[in-house]
């Protein structure tokens, strides 16, 4: 005997966890350790509605992620990725995506503090790395960007890389100016985007 489909969530239940989402990234910048009390007001929920949905704070952050990840995808996904070197347009990625996150950068920090595996670290990155990864392969096939590193390799330093700029910016080390050209830089070099005698195969 087989069992049934789950169950897909009800209208209403969509609608509350949608607006606890909306709700608890605004908070939670605002207030790292503001309470779920406090995201249920904004949501316009109660607290038990919040606790059905996210039995812990812990879920509830790890949820939140994964939406001011998919806001950093939206914004990657509007750009051209086809026009100019592929230097720039990587930057032009990279650029898109901080900036959606670093909308909540008080929030990322405090999440960034939390345990997580590392496979899970990975998932959360997977769809950024995706996107990365294509342009770094365009990169290599029209003679851009050397080829002697694996892909993977490449993807997940571009993806500290970014991260470490964003951190910098946000602890006032570095100007978002000063941030962007040693991201830039650090990039092409880690691309092997200079070629030998130091002529560069992207503008530098």
């Amino acid at each position: 005997m087989t069992s049934p489909p789950p169950r897909k969530p009800r209208a209403d239940a969509r609608r509350s966890r949608a607006a606890i989402l909306e709700a608890a990234p605004r908070v939670l910048d605002a207030d790292p350790d503001a309470g779920l009390e406090a995201v249920a007001v904004a949501a316009g929920v109660t607290r038990q509605t919040v606790y059905a949905h996210f039995p812990s704070r812990e879920q509830l952050l790890l949820a939140v992620v994964d939406r001011i990840t998919e806001e950093a995808v939206a914004a990657m996904d509007a750009v051209d990725l086809e026009t100019g070197p592929a230097a720039d347009v990587l930057m032009r990625l990279l650029d898109a995506g901080m900036r959606a996150a670093r909308r909540y950068p008080v929030l990322l920090q405090k999440i960034s503090a939390l345990p997580v595996s590392p496979q899970a670290e990975r998932d959360q990155h997977r769809t950024v790395a995706d996107r990365i990864e294509q342009v770094i392969l365009r990169g290599r096939d029209t003679g851009e960007f050397d080829d002697r590193l694996p892909v993977d390799w490449l993807v997940a330093a571009t993806v500290r890389l970014g991260h470490l700029a964003s951190e910098e910016q946000d602890e006032g080390r570095m100007s978002e100016t000063a941030a962007q050209d040693a991201l830039r830089k650090s990039l092409l070099r880690l691309l092997d985007a200079i070629g030998e005698g130091g002529t560069s195969r992207a503008r530098g």
